[in-house]
């Protein structure tokens, strides 16, 4: 199909303006374009999945267009194995956030469901530019409609989550755009796959590595730039929450994939250590501090964080895996773990991030103190909680024990140690994740208002059971996802592992 992607991405954006310019008075016929807007542009994704050629790691759907001819910079698109699973899952998360928010939003409905459209239009850009100075333009830009999310339907500390939000990830993206204007000026244009191939001194590789980690480390986000997540999280909208942990993570990690690895290899092998000591830190850390929560929405940020913390793992651990085998054979296993647990992570965090959602919406509390005994009077909804709670943990046959085991096993590769450390996230996860079911879902009923909800209405039903069908897909079936995935993979892995001194 011709220029599908730009389809893809100026669909959802020319459909929010529309509801912008409907406007409150006509929400109803708002609320039905964006649903509308949303599934069509879930539906497109289809053909581009049917059409990817899995044989070849080489672009697709490639789409060029003179932009900033000053500049040498182009309007250029196409996608590899990378990008085409994370425009799929942003199209896939975007439809249960419109329908979530159908009968919720009350204030400003119209700009409410405009910014989430226009914002996942800017996210497939984000996958689909091959262009560096373009990837930079949809990066800034998706900040502004999160932006207005978090500091208009927030909660009561909003204005300082979304500051603190705004200033962590714009501050760590300025790095980035130096970094790009400085190899813009070496190699003469903003292509991406230029920027790749440029020779580098270990100088200049270390300097650019380390202004490209500053900006996808706060996005992913790895310790110690990770505080402004629970904030915005607590204070966010549901919509908010799922798309901020389903989607606006991954960019951090599709961000070291698509530039640090094959612009740096050599400064990625030197400073594979820190990266991957910095994850782990995150792992196991971060996991003690999410056992401590007494918020929901709180207590599964901080569990973003540690599962998040697989990424940035699998992705550097290769270094290591080369290092201590002297071959590449088995390395690419860390970065498929990498790109499957961010797919994971996606549909289980914002599942969850829904069902904490739907509980709000009954109790209007975050609070776990203010629950207990929900199974007894919402014994559907108990069904699917538990369900996303135990992939949360990386139970077997669901979509969470797929990259975690990947990841794992490939850092048992390089280090038994590495393996056993990555490991204790299993046990944490299970501590926090069940302790937290124990005390919301099960027990007696000690709540007046617990014990007068009603269970799932249809359209929460069918938001959390294409959730729950996507979790166990994936789970028991990962094999479309890794065929997609592993002609690029393995060219990025060639890409990273190759010198350029």
């Amino acid at each position: 199909m011709p220029h599908i992607l730009s389809i893809l991405i100026w669909l959802p954006i020319t459909a929010g303006i529309a509801i912008l310019l409907l406007g409150d008075r006509q929400i109803g016929a708002g609320r039905w374009l964006a649903l509308i807007a949303s599934l069509v542009t879930l539906a497109l994704t289809v053909p581009l999945w049917a059409h990817f050629d899995t044989a070849t790691a080489a672009l697709q759907f490639i789409e060029k267009l003179p932009w900033i001819p000053r500049f040498q910079a182009y309007y250029a698109l196409g996608i590899d194995g990378i990008s085409l699973p994370l425009i799929v899952l942003t199209a896939f998360m975007t439809v249960p956030v419109v329908i979530a928010g159908w009968t919720v939003i009350e204030s400003r409905p119209a700009q409410y469901y405009a910014a989430f459209l226009i914002m996942e239009g800017l996210m497939i850009g984000v996958f689909s530019a091959s262009d560096a100075l373009l990837f930079y333009f949809f990066w800034e830009a998706m900040l502004i409609p999160m932006f207005l999310i978090i500091g208009i339907w927030g909660g009561p500390r909003r204005v300082y989550a979304t500051i603190k939000f705004f200033l962590y990830t714009f501050l760590g993206s300025v790095f980035m755009l130096a970094a790009l204007i400085y190899m813009y000026v070496k190699a003469g244009d903003y292509s991406i796959a230029s920027l790749q191939a440029l020779p580098l001194t270990l100088l200049e590789q270390r300097w650019i590595f380390l202004a490209l980690m500053l900006a996808f480390a706060v996005k992913v986000p790895m310790f110690p730039v990770h505080t402004w997540l629970p904030d915005a999280h607590v204070e966010a909208p549901t919509g908010g929450s799922v798309i901020l942990a389903a989607i606006m993570l991954k960019m951090g990690g599709y961000g070291f994939l698509r530039f640090s690895l094959p612009i740096a290899p050599d400064a990625s092998r030197e400073l594979d250590l820190l990266v991957i000591a910095l994850s782990l830190i995150a792992v196991i850390y971060i996991g003690f501090v999410a056992l401590v929560q007494q918020d929901m929405k709180k207590l599964i940020a901080y569990s973003s964080i540690a599962h998040m913390g697989f990424v940035t793992l699998g992705a550097f651990v290769i270094y290591e895996i080369v290092a201590a085998t002297h071959r590449t054979q088995g390395a690419g296993m860390g970065l498929d773990g990498a790109m499957v647990q961010m797919i994971s992570h996606g549909l289980i965090s914002g599942a969850l991030f829904l069902c904490v959602g739907v509980l709000y919406d009954r109790v209007h509390s975050r609070q776990i103190a203010d629950y207990g005994g929900v199974v007894n009077t919402m014994p559907v909804f108990a069904t699917f909680m538990v369900l996303f709670a135990l992939a949360n943990t990386g139970l077997p046959g669901t979509s969470g024990f797929v990259g975690e085991f990947l990841v794992i096993i490939a850092s048992f590769r390089a280090s038994f140690w590495y393996a056993a450390l990555a490991a204790v996230t299993l046990i944490l996860g299970a501590c926090y994740t069940l302790w937290l079911v124990k005390r919301v879902v099960f027990g007696a009923v000690a709540n007046p208002k617990v014990a007068a909800l009603e269970d799932l209405n249809p359209r929460e039903l069918v938001v959390l059971g294409a959730l729950a069908a996507a979790v166990l897909l994936v789970g028991i079936w990962p094999a479309p996802l890794l065929k997609v995935m592993q002609p690029t993979i393995h060219h990025l892995l060639t890409q990273a592992i190759a010198t350029k001194l």
